[in-house]
């Protein structure tokens, strides 16, 4: 175990029974309100993506702002939000995607990236996995190349990754 990862574990504060009753949600805010919790999530994404030229971090609402933001700073490059319908100012292309019952969307302005653009998509946590696809899918419809997906948590048991197949995806903490 990376000290990264042993650090960030130690700060995950499991809530029982939320948002419904049987779901133990993860709580990254003790990890973001720790300076060596931001500073180790921050370090260990910035070392993955420092020589793989990174020319913008794809940020998804709202947590994977507080990440991406940070990350893209650190990389000196752009940072993009992604956000619910309806959030954002200027023209906007939106990505629509399947929930349990239902849809949701994701929006980018237009102009946010262009096709020379190599981007990694961030978020706090990875479960499963509509959202970063529906993100992913987004960033290529315009014109970015995805480089890879990076979460600071992944929920592997509900196997998020099988929705990025061809993107590869990477997680300082992993619960089985």
């Amino acid at each position: 175990m990376s000290r990264a990862e042993s650090t960030i574990r130690s700060l995950i504060r499991d809530v029982p029974d939320f948002p419904k009753k049987g779901i133990v949600f993860k709580d990254i805010t003790p990890v973001v309100g720790s300076p060596e919790g931001l500073r180790a999530a921050i370090s260990a994404l910035a070392a993955r993506y420092r020589a793989r030229k990174v020319t913008k971090v794809v940020g998804v609402e709202a947590r994977g702002f507080i990440f991406g933001a940070a990350l893209a700073h650190k990389l000196g490059v752009g940072f993009v939000p992604v956000r619910k319908p309806g959030k954002l100012p200027w023209k906007a292309r939106r990505e629509t995607y399947a929930l349990e019952y239902g849809t949701d969307a994701v929006e980018m302005h237009v102009d946010a990236v262009r096709r020379s653009d190599r981007v990694v998509v961030v978020d706090d946590l990875l479960a499963t996995g509509g959202t970063a696809a529906a993100t992913v899918r987004l960033a290529r419809r315009c014109g970015a190349r995805v480089v890879e997906a990076a979460f600071v948590v992944e929920l592997a048991f509900l196997h998020g990754r099988r929705k990025l197949r061809g993107v590869p995806v990477f997680s300082i903490v992993r619960y089985e």
